[in-house]
């Protein structure tokens, strides 16, 4: 971490405790990430951010929200630190199904061959990945001028989203 960065983030954390706002983090495991035997100059840098900012999270005197999906990732001085950890779960069947019929709703049409209640038993999804799945369709169908999202597009980028995930179907 760059001088200038450091001076920019406890800038961040003073403007917050005079505030009495909440600091989140979302995707932390990236700047909270474990420390590694520094064999380079970057390993130096990257050992001294997570340093740095492990003080920074300990001095302030408000509240600090982390947000991680790969905690496993995270350095241990932050989790025993914490005073609590959330772990949300992916949702049930039923909840995904409410997810997908809100997420298409007004936004696309979905071919009558998709059976939505399948697709939420079949497809174990959190709701961030239900909604890309939701715009890579909108925008598929968008560039070819249409409203309507077709099965194959459909779990053409549900496959996607697993993808992401190193999941397959």
């Amino acid at each position: 971490m760059y001088w200038r960065d450091r001076k920019n983030l406890s800038r961040v954390f003073d403007a917050a405790a005079y505030k009495d706002w909440i600091l989140f983090f979302d995707e932390a495991d990236a700047l909270f990430g474990k420390r590694t035997v520094a064999s380079t100059a970057n390993d130096r840098h990257a050992n001294q951010q997570t340093g740095y900012l492990l003080q920074k999270i300990e001095d302030f005197p408000g509240t600090v929200i982390l947000a991680t999906n790969l905690k496993a990732n995270m350095d241990e001085a932050f989790t025993r630190r914490f005073q609590a950890m959330i772990h949300f779960t992916i949702p049930s069947a039923d909840l995904r199904l409410q997810l997908w019929q809100n997420a298409f709703r007004d936004t696309c049409e979905l071919a009558g061959d998709i059976d939505l209640v399948q697709v939420a038993e079949e497809y174990k999804l959190a709701g961030g990945a239900i909604i890309n799945v939701l715009r890579t369709c909108a925008l598929t169908a968008i560039s070819q001028e249409r409203r309507h999202v077709t099965k194959e597009e459909l779990l053409l980028a549900i496959r996607r989203e697993f993808r992401k995930e190193n999941k397959t179907i």
